[in-house]
């Protein structure tokens, strides 16, 4: 694609500010999304630090050539609970944390050195186009659904095994369709710096609304109308709780039992997310027009990706991963300048340690941020099908491998093993290289 902004170039500095807070708010929600699912008193703002400083690493293994923001793993969320679960206190717990961020780390280093051993030409032998491109394209369709609930406002009922519609659904609906048709009409019909801050724009402009709702409910009393939660003011954490400190409490009380199941609860999930960290370089490096793979190099991304993880934890508790969410915010800008990224961790940081701008950015509601993940989780699934256009789909040793990987994404398909919990892109990325090396088997025999 054309980039307005290469990896190498330097925007203005007034501009770099502007970019780096675009994609703090496209990688925000979900940062500070984690700790407040696994709760124990994790810190919001923590985490915010802990991912600005695990980008940072990032960006320093990988020589600043790879611009993609490091936020909090999703993948890990049972991993945390069970750290927390077979605990004998918070602060035992909290030390689960830091060693269980350790254990996923390590093994993308081992995995990092087996790279730089063996190279990469098996990686694109075992995944090649027909492969991870549809498996792009599930993650950001298996998004598609939170992208849709939170424009809807809706909620998941366990009970009834569905979302359920919230009394102000409509003025959801509407916050999220001016969202969403504000960063359209940027992005397509902008000048100059409006074309490349559609987000912030889109978000403003979805905010506003929002608050005009909210005030109008406010004064006559309808609930229905009131779309921002000011409340969370009222518990407004000042400077962030970092991880370590009450980790080191429960040092004393760790036991080797405990160790194991921390190793059990996150190593095989590295594994998992590992499938992820190839998808997420290998979008990357199609928007870019330069294979990360080959350079800096996979085990260069997988050390920063690692490694950042762990120092992330430290601070913030949450191992980190690429974001899908500044994968598309780089596309649909066309901005992918390493600056910004850099930048953006920088105020990430700054940013834990002032409580009522964090606060304020926490009372963005969800139907505004689902109006830009629309575009946001969209451009990411559009990415992975355009790898497909060179692949020829009228042979049905291709065909077969696609359909099986997009089928079993968007259908879904989860399996738990133990407590290990393969996602449904894990699985459609397994079944889909089973599948490709089934269907070429005769090819390989008929090279060599």
């Amino acid at each position: 694609m054309n980039l307005v902004y290469g990896v190498k170039d330097r925007p203005k500095f007034g501009q770099i500010i502007v970019f780096a807070i675009q994609q703090l708010l496209a990688i925000l929600a979900a940062t500070i999304a984690v700790p407040s699912i696994v709760g124990n008193g994790m810190s919001q703002s923590a985490a915010l630090f802990g991912a600005g400083i695990g980008t940072i690493v990032y960006l320093l293994f990988t020589k600043f050539k790879s611009p993609v923001f490091l936020g909090s793993s999703f993948a890990f969320l049972g991993s945390m609970f069970a750290a927390f679960g077979g605990a004998a206190s918070v602060s035992v717990g909290y030390a689960g944390l830091l060693f269980g961020a350790i254990f996923a780390g390590l093994v993308y280093v081992v995995i990092a050195i087996i790279v730089k051993v063996a190279g990469v030409k098996w990686i694109n032998k075992l995944m090649p186009p027909v492969v991870i491109g549809p498996t792009v394209a599930i993650i950001g369709l298996s998004l598609a659904g939170n992208a849709i609930s939170d424009s809807l406002a809706a909620a998941w009922n366990a009970d009834a095994g569905a979302y359920v519609m919230s009394a102000n659904v409509w003025v959801s609906l509407i916050c999220a369709l001016v969202t969403l048709l504000t960063v359209i009409l940027c992005s397509v019909y902008g000048k100059k710096m409006a074309k490349l801050i559609p987000f912030i724009i889109g978000i403003c402009a979805g905010y506003i609304v929002a608050l005009i709702f909210t005030l109008i409910g406010r004064s006559n009393g309808n609930e229905a109308l009131v779309v921002l939660d000011f409340s969370k003011f009222d518990n407004m954490q000042w400077v962030p709780s970092f991880t370590f400190i009450e980790a080191f409490k429960g040092m004393k009380s760790i036991t080797g039992d405990y160790i194991a199941t921390i190793a059990v609860a996150y190593v095989p999930v590295a594994f998992v997310v590992f499938a992820e960290h190839i998808a997420d370089h290998k979008n990357l490096s199609t928007i870019i027009g330069q294979e990360l793979l080959e350079e800096p190099g996979l085990h260069r991304t997988l050390l920063g990706d690692g490694v950042g993880s762990m120092v992330g934890a430290f601070f913030g508790g949450c191992p980190n991963t690429t974001y899908g969410e500044s994968v598309g915010c780089v596309a649909i800008t066309g901005n992918a300048s390493v600056i910004t990224i850099l930048a953006t961790a920088f105020l990430a940081i700054i940013a834990s340690f002032f409580g009522p701008f964090v606060t304020f950015l926490s009372t963005i509601p969800s139907c505004v941020m689902g109006g830009v993940c629309i575009t946001l989780y969209g451009f990411i699934a559009v990415s992975g099908l355009k790898m497909l256009q060179p692949v020829d789909l009228n042979d049905n040793r291709n065909l077969f491998t696609a359909s099986v990987i997009l089928i079993c994404g968007i259908g879904g398909m989860t399996l738990k093993i133990g407590s290990v919990v393969l996602t449904e892109i894990a699985c459609a990325l397994i079944l889909g290289i089973i599948v490709n090396l089934l269907v070429r088997r005769k090819e390989t025999k008929e090279t060599k």
